[in-house]
Order: C-alpha cells, then structure tokens, then sequence
C-alpha cells in the first residue's frame, strides 16, 4: 500500500482543523482521506489538497475500508463511536480522556514510548492530555540519564485548552477598556460572569484547570496519572497544580523534579537537546512556542530542594503538539507510512 485510508472524525472543530493542516503539511502519503462530525456540519465541505471533501454524519457513516481514523470529538462521544470504528478494522486514535488509563489502551507519545503500540488489542490507541504530553519529554530523558523519584509540576494552560469558547471568552475580556485601572483596583474592570473559566483570565490567573473532584482538579489527575503509564513507572509520586492563564495557545509546565543519582546538568541539556521533538532554548514561552512542532525546554538548572534536584521549565503548542500532531504521527507508526520532507 503505497498511503493510508484515512478518517478524520471532528474535522471540523478545533483540533481537527489543525489535524487537517498537519496531515497537509507533512505531506502524509494517503490513498483515500475522510471528515466526519455532526449532522449540524454533515454535508458541507472541507478543503484537503485541492480538493473539497464532503463532510460526513458520524452517526450514519459506515467507517468500513478505513486504516486508521483521528478521533477529537470528547470523550463522551468517543466512548460511543471509537468502538464502532474499531470492531469495523479500523485503528482509532484518540485525542480524548476516554481510554487513557485503560490497562489494554495503549497512551502513547510519539518520541517518548512508541513501542507502547506493539500491542492494540482493542484497535484503540489513546493520545495523552496535551499538558502531560508537553512534559513528557522532558522528564522522559530525565529519568533516563537519573532516574526519576519524584515530580512536582506546576502548570500554565492555556485558554485554547477549554476550546474556541475559552478563546473567545479571553479575547472578549481583553478588548474591555481602562484594564490599566487594574493596577491598583482589582475590580476596576467589570468583566461580567465568565461562562467558560470559573473567574475572569484576562489580567489574571486562575488556580484551577478542570473541574474539582474531591481536592484535586481532573487536569492534575490527569498529569499525575497519564505522566505514571507513559513513563511505565506506577509508583512515581507526582504532584501537580494547574493553572489557566490569559495565553492564547502554549500550555507550560514548571518542573522540580528529583532523582535516584546525581545529574550532570551539561550532559542533560546536551540529550534534551537531541531528544526527538524537544528543542533546547534561552528562554520558552508559550508565543515562541505556538505553531511549532518542537516543545521548548529552558531554565535547566539544579535545586536543593529535593535530594539529587533539577528544576526546569518546558513549553509546547497544546492544539498542535499537544494533540494533532501526536496523533498524526501515531497514525504514521501505526501504517507504517512515511511522510515526504517538508518544503
């Protein structure tokens, strides 16, 4: 087979946009390509290499003749229509929470554990949250060169992570004026009732990505618990707090990690800087990092903190490589397809 047979199931929304772009940009080689989503989008078209591509109903599509579909459509759908695409042959990888810690799900990061997918018994394959997936890298090399003991992560999510809802929600609350008056009144600016995050994000940081459940948020459970299966090591103490901040695009992570031996900061910032998709800088930040494939590490350095310390920061594109990106390059490990070098 010279490419894929390809679905794309949220091609319309906002992850499979970028999906979209990505699948066009690495010129993955592909025989047949397909959009589904809701009957609300079913009908109009989406262009893909030149070409207008009907978009079909998910929920009367036959999935039937397809290698491998890319799933963003929440975990509640997904629950509902990944098995379907799965039991007809086709290999679903999954941008939602849905599958994740599943014991026969396989939760893959690309450049991290791909060998994770010489088992699929289910056809379903789990994309990390995009907050854990910016990190895994990182303390992926980490624990190679040291052996990791213990994370603490604290997170700056950014607003595209609650949805184009999130994105409006900011970009309306930062064309409010006077917000300099904030300077020295903190409810200087009415923002209104937020509907999106639980208190207003412009000018602003909120302690509280997700929802509570019990003490701790579902993003910190996330980090904590996907963070253990990608990294195969169920025993690591983890903790997190997560944090959404007035950023567009480029979910960051602050890491004070420590290690079983002492780390030599030089050799680790030479194999972060030739990990796969990692890319070594002065200084990350969630603009110089939107856009791009590479996740950004910087501030590497040593604490006492915690016996054998490393404390870094680490930045990535939370739409684009936080979740499409992964997902394509699963699909290209999964088919065995290589994408043609980019222009």
């Amino acid at each position: 087979m010279s490419g894929v047979r390809l679905g794309v199931v949220g091609a319309t929304g906002q992850v499979g946009t970028v999906m979209r772009a990505i699948l066009s940009e690495r010129r993955v080689p592909i025989d047949e390509i397909r959009f589904f989503a809701s009957a609300r989008s079913a009908g109009s078209t989406l262009e893909f290499r030149g070409t207008a591509v009907v978009v079909e109903d998910l929920a009367t599509a036959d999935p039937r003749g397809l290698d491998v579909a890319l799933f963003s459509i929440g975990a509640d759908n997904a629950r509902t229509w990944a098995p379907r695409f799965a039991s007809a042959g086709v290999v679903v990888i999954d941008n939602s929470a849905a599958f994740r810690l599943e014991a026969d799900v396989p939760l893959v990061v690309a450049d991290v554990n791909p060998h994770a997918l010489r088992s699929v018994p289910r056809n379903i394959i789990a994309n990390p949250n995009c907050t854990t997936m910016v990190a895994a890298g990182a303390l992926a090399t980490l624990h190679r060169l040291a052996g990791l003991e213990r994370v603490i992560a604290s997170t700056y999510q950014a607003a595209s992570g609650a949805g184009r809802a999130g994105v409006r929600e900011l970009a309306d609350e930062l064309a409010r004026p006077g917000l300099e008056g904030l300077t020295f009144d903190g409810r200087a600016v009415d923002f209104g009732a937020p509907r999106v995050f639980p208190a207003p994000l412009a000018a602003n940081v909120v302690p509280l990505a997700g929802s509570l459940v019990g003490d701790e948020t579902t993003e910190e459970r996330k980090f904590v618990d996907e963070s253990r299966k990608i990294l195969e090591l169920p025993t690591l103490r983890v903790a997190a707090t997560c944090v959404r901040v007035p950023v567009f695009t480029g979910h960051a992570v602050s890491v004070v990690a420590q290690c079983r031996e002492p780390v030599d900061l030089a050799l680790l910032r030479r194999e972060l800087s030739h990990a796969p998709g990692l890319r070594v800088v002065d200084l990350p930040t969630p603009q110089e990092a939107a856009g791009r494939d590479e996740v950004l590490v910087g501030r590497v350095r040593a604490t006492d903190v915690v016996d054998h310390g490393v404390a870094f920061f680490v930045v990535g594109d939370n739409l684009r490589k936080g979740a499409a990106l992964n997902a394509v390059q699963l699909a290209e490990l999964v088919t065995g397809v290589r994408s043609a070098p980019t222009s």
